[in-house]
């Protein structure tokens, strides 16, 4: 009978975060917003057959994705009907994207799902929070793959670390860089400045200021990139100071911006509340905009990974795997707490994975400090500096490790991944699976808010080799798409880093951490780009961006 027993939604079990106290029951009159995420007319693809040395992955049209791969009307249809028996409104639907989201109070949520939505404090803050599954009736069992949103919760931080305005040289002789001079350094390929490629950015939070960007294109002599802002779930451009997450969004701008000047950048806020619904809700707008049909995506957020996995991570590797069908390169930063990937005060000693770089289908960026002499490199090591004077600012370590969410995928068979230094710990998915130019005290000038400052972190990575990937693209005339599979079996396209390691030690914890070695190691990957040559060596599986016989909105 329609509204009897309700089932928990696999992977939806909450607990409180770590310290966490409840305040008080959430407001029954509060009003949220959830995003339910709705089971595809097929299964998706096998993840194995996607994940084999050299796989073939074409992609395909969203026409075709559309048709095979969208939710079904009628599972549509009956979480509509659900939402009307427990008062909540339908406020947006995609079939592509597989969601319905609906609006509702908190008492209309806790009765519809099962949940008693609470009020949490915890040493970061406080967030309405739950414990235990969402639960939704019998027959939407098989329907329903996830709810965002009763929990709010935030699950990701951005990757980026402010350094010094006008650093001085390092002893070692690290200083900071423009973009396009490390994309110079790095061999970009010649000739090619990403024209006709569109590159997505998403951002959960912060701003841009459109007169920093002309300022900033202007003093690098290159030309101004079109930038577009996109609103994902309320969210908009909202620029305030430098040390907020601006940094973090002009850094993906100009970092992308100058590596691959003739490129579209299409940045996707997201609500800076960096909650699973925002993050998902961002990243699947930006994989099915049909309007702007980005071939790449950059995302420099994230978080440690939970396991075994929760709904959310399963939900967003599902999205990273029709980024892959679709023939969508997504360059996802490591990191910046090296194998830790969590800070001082919320370290439990062990070792963990960032997600979502480590999901199989993301293109994990890894962070190293560069040293160049005549815009060539002289010395290039994993990006490390735990263990330096923490007053430099360039606190941190490139990310890297051995997922305990997601198995070893074949094309990581012959890469020599470690177990997992965890106790008990297994094989599984090794990253970064490349790197680049991320330490602070070797990293980018920007103009944020009106001030000129040195940014590092995983989070300039992710923007740099979307901007490779444009270039490649434009050269191939095609996408290059989701490269995994090819990377790992080429001979070139990479300079090998062997030096350094991205271990940290926090007071009482041990070291923890992996050592560069030549080929891929859990600190720099396969190692940073030689562009030109990587360009020569990779295969695009589309002939052309994938095409779209009728333009649909946006916000679909």
């Amino acid at each position: 009978m329609p509204g009897g027993k309700k089932v928990p939604i696999k992977g939806s079990q909450k607990v409180p975060l770590p310290n966490a106290t409840v305040l008080a029951p959430s407001p029954p009159d509060e009003r949220l917003e959830v995003t339910v995420r709705v089971r595809p007319r097929n299964p998706l693809p096998t993840a194995s057959s996607m994940l084999k040395p050299n796989a073939q992955v074409s992609a395909i049209t969203h026409e075709e994705f559309e048709k095979d791969y969208a939710a079904d009307a009628k599972d549509m249809a009956a979480v509509k009907k659900f939402a009307q028996r427990h008062n909540l409104y339908v406020v947006r639907e995609s079939p592509a994207r597989r969601i319905v989201i609906l609006s509702g109070s908190v008492a209309d949520m806790n009765d519809a799902f099962g949940v008693n939505l609470k009020t949490y404090e915890y040493p970061g803050g406080t967030y309405r929070g739950r414990t235990g599954a969402v639960k939704v009736p019998a027959e939407l069992k098989n329907v329903v793959e996830g709810v965002f949103g009763l929990d709010n919760r935030p699950v990701a931080k951005r990757h980026s670390i402010i350094h010094h305005a006008a650093a001085p040289a390092a002893a070692d002789g690290a200083v900071s860089f423009n973009p396009n001079q490390v994309a110079a350094i790095y061999n970009f390929p010649p000739g090619t400045d990403g024209t006709g490629q569109t590159i997505g950015i998403i951002e959960l939070g912060g701003g841009y200021r459109p007169n920093d960007l002309k300022n900033y294109f202007k003093s690098l002599g290159m030309p101004l990139p079109t930038v577009i802002p996109v609103s994902v779930d309320g969210a908009t451009n909202a620029p305030s100071t430098p040390n907020s997450a601006d940094a973090e969004v002009v850094l993906d701008i100009q970092v992308a911006g100058a590596a691959a000047p003739g490129a579209k950048i299409v940045v996707y806020f997201a609500p800076n509340d960096r909650t699973a619904k925002g993050f998902l809700d961002a990243l699947t707008k930006a994989v099915h905009d049909t309007v702007n049909n980005p071939s790449v995506i950059s995302i420099s957020w994230g978080g440690a990974e939970s396991f075994p996995n929760n709904s959310f991570q399963t939900q967003f590797d599902q999205a990273l795997q029709a980024a892959a069908m679709l023939g969508i390169t997504v360059c996802v930063a490591a990191g910046d707490d090296g194998a830790a990937d969590l800070g001082p005060g919320e370290w439990d000693g062990k070792a963990h994975c960032d997600f979502p770089s480590s999901s199989p289908f993301a293109l994990a960026c890894g962070g190293t400090r560069l040293i160049a002499h005549n815009g060539a490199i002289a010395a290039e090591s994993v990006w490390n500096q735990h263990a330096a004077d923490t007053a430099n600012d360039s606190f941190g370590s490139g990310g890297g490790g051995v997922s305990g969410a997601f198995p070893l995928p074949a094309y990581q068979n012959n890469a020599n991944v470690p177990t997992s230094l965890n106790p008990k710990g297994k094989k599984g998915r090794g990253l970064p699976d490349v790197t680049g130019d991320g330490d602070p005290a070797s990293g980018y000038n920007i103009l944020v808010d009106g001030q000129h400052i040195v940014v590092g972190g995983t989070s300039a990575v992710a923007p740099l080799w979307a901007g490779l990937i444009a270039r490649i693209n434009q050269l191939k005339k095609g996408r290059v798409g989701f490269i995994n599979p090819q990377i790992y079996t080429l001979s070139g396209g990479f300079h090998d880093v062997t030096a350094g390691d991205n271990q940290v030690s926090f007071g009482r914890h041990k070291n923890v951490g992996y050592t560069a070695r030549p080929g891929w190691d859990a600190c720099s990957g396969l190692g940073s780009p030689d562009g030109a040559s990587l360009a020569g060596v990779l295969t695009a599986h589309a002939s052309a961006a994938p095409s779209v016989a009728k333009k649909k909105a946006a916000t679909k």
